[in-house]
């Protein structure tokens, strides 16, 4: 499998398309389009609305997120924006500010629900570790 890199000392402005697996280690901003697997590294910025099959975050997401398959909030992670993923992991120390929508019927489309929306409610739930808000 192909692996493209955005290094720690890159900055990138501008509509980004990843045909296959990315990391991002630096500093990006504007539109990701991932086809495959993304990388948020622990370090990097991301201001960017973000598209992906599935995500990793160790760093810092300022923007909303659509994820097609599982979305993985490691413990380092920092996002502030909407996500919407069929499958959704968050580990202790996550850092979340924004609204969840999570499930296989919310992969496929739609917005975010908001807080106050009672199937958010049961889906925020379910997760097994909390989400600051």
């Amino acid at each position: 499998d192909r692996l493209t890199i955005i290094g720690a000392d890159t900055q990138i402005k501008g509509e980004m398309v990843f045909e296959k697996n990315a990391r991002v280690l630096g500093k990006v901003e504007g539109k990701i389009n991932a086809k495959s697997e993304l990388t948020i590294a622990d370090g990097a910025l991301a201001r960017a609305e973000i598209e992906a099959a599935n995500l990793i975050v160790d760093g810092t997401i300022e923007g909303d997120i659509r994820v097609g398959q599982k979305a993985s909030l490691n413990a380092k992670s920092n996002i502030k924006g909407d996500l919407v993923a069929t499958k959704l992991v968050v580990a202790e120390g996550a850092s979340f500010v924004g609204h969840v929508s999570v499930g296989p019927e919310a992969g496929k489309g739609g917005k975010p629900a908001s807080s106050s929306d009672s199937a958010a409610a049961q889906q925020m739930a379910k997760l097994e570790t909390p989400i600051r808000k």
